[in-house]
């Protein structure tokens, strides 16, 4: 890993904002987020799809390993922020929940079924019951 370079930094904060410094300061942002922030080797997955997160919960001092299983409505953002949202079923009740992709506390992600959807953001997915709930899976 090379050196951060702070010189770069103290010279940005005592500027003032035009569109070009804001270039150079979202450039270094980049810099950082590709020198300094770990990326997993995580499978391809995309809204539609049924995965099973694999995450490490902290109790205290004791550590225990939780998954979640269902549908990603949603992915979102790009390099260290990027997110994705799944939502399954407990019951009858909805239980939706967001990851961050690069979060310590994944240990993994299994991609179950890859499903057939057109949109990338499936939120109409919310108030659907029964049998037009079910996603049709892409068999390729």
């Amino acid at each position: 890993m090379q050196a951060f370079p702070f010189n770069l930094l103290v010279k940005e904060t005592n500027v003032v904002w035009d569109n070009q410094k804001k270039r150079k300061m979202s450039s270094l942002v980049k810099f950082v987020e590709e020198q300094f922030v770990e990326t997993k080797d995580l499978p391809s997955f995309s809204s539609g799809d049924t995965i099973t997160v694999y995450y490490e919960i902290r109790e205290g001092d004791k550590k225990r390993t939780q998954f979640f299983k269902g549908v990603v409505l949603q992915r979102r953002g790009s390099g260290s922020t990027e997110t994705f949202t799944i939502r399954k079923m407990s019951g009858s009740i909805g239980v939706e929940r967001i990851f961050p992709i690069n979060s310590p506390s994944i240990q993994k992600i299994e991609v179950n079924k890859r499903g057939k959807v057109r949109r990338a953001r499936i939120f109409y997915f919310r108030n659907l019951t029964g049998k037009k709930a079910k996603i049709k899976e892409n068999r390729n």
